[in-house]
C-alpha cells in the first residue's frame, strides 16, 4: 500500500531552471528508526505501519502526489564562492499545507546521488542522521526556530566514509529550504526574471506583508537576527554559516558539524572544516550579516538599474549589527532573571561571561544554577564569582519574579556532544536505547526532571568531544 500524504506542491511549479526532476535512490532494506508521530499528525500524514513508512521515508516508494526534485543554489562556502551547488544528497518530495494552517516541505536526506552530486555517493550513514534527528528536535523544544525531524530509516546498505559505516535516511520539514545561495546563483548568471520570480515566490511563501526585494531583505534580516541571538543564548554553534545553509525563512537548518559548548569559550570552534575559526561562536553575529549583505548583493540584481536599490540595501545590511545585539541583550537579561532594563546590564552580563571563560564554566548548567544559589560551584575558582553576585543580587532588587524569568530562559538540558556521540556508538552497535532517551529527555528542555539529572553531567575529561564533523 502506497503512503498517502496530502501533498500541495508550489515549488515543483516554478520553471525548470530553478531544480532537477529526480526521484530518490531505492535502499536494500529500509527499516524506520524513528518516527516523529506529532509531527506527522500536524502535517495531516494519516497512521501507517513502519514497513510502509520505512518505505516512503527510505526512499523505495515514492508517497501519492510526490514531486520529487533536487533544488538548484550556490553558495559562499567559508567566503568562497561556488557557483553551483544544490541538492547533491536530497530530494524534494514536495509541500503540505499542515492542520495548523503553515505550509512546509518535506525532503529526504541521504537518498542518493543527483545532477548536483559532485562525485558524491548522495547517501549518508547513521551518525549524522540521527544527530540531525536529536539536535534538531531538540532546539525544536528549546523554542529556537528549526527544521525538524520526521523519520529515520536504516538503508540496509554500507556507506564508506573513514571506513564501513551504516546507511541511513533523515526525512527533514522546514518552512522552505530557500537559502541565500539559492538567489545567489540566479544572480551570478545574470537571469533575472528567474531571480524575480523566486523573490515573489518567496516573499508569497514567507513574509506576505512584504514590499518588494528590500522588503524580502528587511524581514530576512529581522528573522536572521533573532535566531542568531536565539542560538547563542543556548551556546549553540552551528559550524558550517555558509550562504547555502543560511534560510530564508529564519529557521536553523543543516545540522553538520554543529556542537553546543560545554565550557564556555567565546571562541570555541568544533567543526573539524573550520579551521581558521570562521563560524567561531563569538562570530555567527558577524558572520550573518556578512550573510546578508550577499543577499542584497543577489537581490539587488533584479533591478533595472541596482544602483537603486544600493542605498537601500545598505541601510538594511549595517542595521542587523545593532539587531541582533538588542536581541542577545533581551535573551542574556532573561538568564540573568531581568526583565526590566538597567544601563549596567550589558556590563554585568559580559563580565559574568569573562568570569566563565576565565573559570571554565559550563555554559548551560551555570545560568540554571543561578536560579539554585550554587552557580560559584561551576568556576575552577569560587571565590571569583562572588563580587559579582553581589552586584547581580543587587540588581535583582528592581525585579518581581526573577526565578521565573530565568526558569524560562535557561535550559536544564541540552543535546552534549559526549552523549550524542555514545548515543551514535550505540546506535552503530544496534542500540537504540541511548537515542531514545535522549529523545525523550530533550523534549521538556527548561524541566528539572530527576530521572534524567545525569543528562546534566558535562563530559569528563575523557568524554570532551574536541570536533564534529558533517559526514558527507
Amino acid at each position: 500500500m502506497t503512503l498517502h500524504i496530502p501533498f500541495d506542491n508550489t515549488y515543483a511549479q516554478l520553471p525548470s531552471q530553478f531544480y532537477t526532476r529526480q526521484s530518490p535512490t531505492a535502499v536494500a532494506a529500509p527499516r524506520l528508526l524513528a518516527f516523529n508521530a506529532d509531527l506527522a499528525a500536524t502535517l495531516g500524514i494519516p497512521p501507517a505501519d513502519e514497513a510502509e513508512l520505512a518505505a516512503a521515508f527510505g526512499g523505495n516508494q515514492l508517497p501519492d502526489g510526490a514531486e520529487p526534485l533536487a533544488q538548484l543554489y550556490a553558495g559562499h562556502q567559508f567566503g568562497t564562492f561556488n557557483p553551483q551547488l544544490g541538492d547533491g544528497r536530497a530530494v524534494l518530495l514536495g509541500e503540505v499545507v499542515g492542520t495548523d494552517g503553515i505550509r512546509r516541505d518535506i525532503q529526504l536526506k541521504g537518498s542518493g546521488p543527483t545532477p548536483y552530486s559532485r562525485n558524491g555517493d548522495g547517501r549518508a550513514w547513521l551518525g549524522p542522521v540521527l544527530r540531525e534527528y536529536v539536535v534538531s528536535e531538540a532546539m525544536h523544544a528549546l523554542g529556537i526556530p528549526t527544521t525538524r525531524a520526521l523519520a529515520a530509516v536504516e538503508t540496509g546498505e554500507t556507506i564508506w566514509r573513514e571506513g564501513a559505516l551504516p546507511g541511513a535516511v533523515l526525512t527533514r520539514v522546514a518552512l522552505s529550504h530557500l537559502r541565500v545561495g539559492t538567489f545567489q546563483v540566479f544572480a551570478a548568471r545574470g537571469e533575472t526574471a528567474a531571480l524575480k520570480t523566486l523573490t515573489d515566490y518567496a516573499i508569497a511563501r514567507h513574509y506576505p506583508h512584504a514590499r518588494g526585494p528590500m522588503g524580502l531583505l528587511r524581514c530576512a534580516r529581522d528573522a536572521q537576527a533573532e535566531l542568531i541571538a536565539a542560538w547563542m543564548g543556548v551556546g549553540f554553534i552551528h559550524g558550517v554559516m555558509n550562504t547555502d545553509n543560511s534560510a530564508i525563512s529564519g529557521e536553523t537548518i543543516d545540522y553538520g558539524p554543529c556542537a553546543f559548548m560545554d565550557v564556555f569559550h567565546p571562541n570555541r570552534v568544533f567543526s573539524s572544516i573550520d579551521r581558521a575559526g570562521r563560524y567561531a561562536f563569538s562570530n555567527q553575529p558577524e558572520i550573518a550579516v556578512w550573510n546578508l549583505a550577499q543577499l542584497a548583493t543577489a537581490l539587488i540584481q533584479q533591478y533595472d538599474d541596482p544602483n537603486e536599490a544600493v542605498d537601500e540595501a545598505t541601510e538594511i545590511v549595517h542595521a542587523m549589527p545593532a539587531q541582533i545585539e538588542a536581541a542577545w541583550l533581551s535573551r542574556f537579561r532573561a538568564k540573568l532573571g531581568l526583565s526590566t532594563e538597567g544601563a549596567d546590564d550589558l556590563e554585568l552580563i559580559t563580565d559574568l561571561m569573562g568570569l566563565m571563560t576565565d573559570g571554565q564554566a559550563d555554559f548551560t548548567n551555570t545560568f540554571r544554577s543561578l536560579m539554585d544559589g550554587d552557580a560559584r560551584d561551576q568556576f575552577l575558582e569560587p571565590s571569583v564569582f562572588d563580587s559579582w553576585h553581589l552586584r547581580w543580587s543587587k540588581r535583582l532588587e528592581a525585579e518581581v519574579q526573577p526565578q521565573a524569568v530565568m526558569a524560562r530562559a535557561n535550559p536544564v538540558l541540552i543535546p552534549r556532544n559526549h552523549q550524542i556521540e555514545h548515543m551514535i556508538a550505540a546506535a552503530v552497535a544496534g542500540d537504540l536505547a541511548p537515542f531514545e532517551r535522549l529523545m525523550a529527555a530533550l523534549a521538556r528542555p527548561y524541566e528539572p526532571q530527576p530521572s534524567f539529572e545525569d543528562l546534566r553531567r558535562p563530559p569528563s575529561e575523557g568524554e570532551v568531544v574536541q570536533a564534529t564533523f558533517c559526514g558527507t
